[in-house]
């Protein structure tokens, strides 16, 4: 029988905090904060800002008229699906690998749930300076560009393997 290697699907448990986590805050913010409204946590930097966004990054394709909802769900779902094929493929200690994955996974995987649960999905920290203003975004946002930037980064600077 061939040994069974451990593989890096144990950090989809990371992923289900990254969705918990995203999910209890957007509650806060629903049940909490005014629309449209911003309340300064650091002034002339940092904003709870309660905002929604139908499209994707930076509202692309927001006025799209509706099929947006389902073409990002179905998007995310497959990106999904392929990174946990991969996690599937990664030994356990790559974590080089394993931890941008799942962070990508939790916060795909929770802006789904938000579109699927509202229609779109709700934003609510908003950093600027001055008058030039970054767009809102929430954990799942933070999650998912933090998983990419990992992505990139690891995979154009990759570990030293021992000799």
């Amino acid at each position: 029988m061939a040994k069974v290697k451990p593989n890096a699907l144990p950090w989809l448990v990371l992923s289900v905090v990254v969705i918990v986590l995203d999910q209890l805050t957007k509650y806060w913010v629903l049940t909490s904060l005014p629309e449209y409204t911003a309340i300064p946590v650091i002034d002339g930097f940092w904003n709870w800002y309660r905002t929604y966004n139908t499209g994707a990054a930076f509202s692309f394709l927001a006025n799209a008229g509706g099929w947006q909802k389902w073409f990002f769900t179905i998007l995310a779902i497959v990106i999904c699906g392929t990174l946990g094929w991969w996690l599937a493929k990664t030994p356990r200690r790559d974590w080089r690998t394993a931890l941008p994955f799942a962070l990508v996974i939790g916060g795909a995987l929770g802006n789904v749930i938000d579109r699927q649960i509202h229609g779109h999905v709700v934003d609510f920290i908003q950093w600027h300076w001055q008058e030039h203003y970054w767009p809102a975004f929430n954990l799942a946002d933070a999650a998912i560009v933090g998983g990419a930037i990992g992505i990139a980064l690891f995979g154009f600077f990759p570990a030293k393997k021992a000799k």
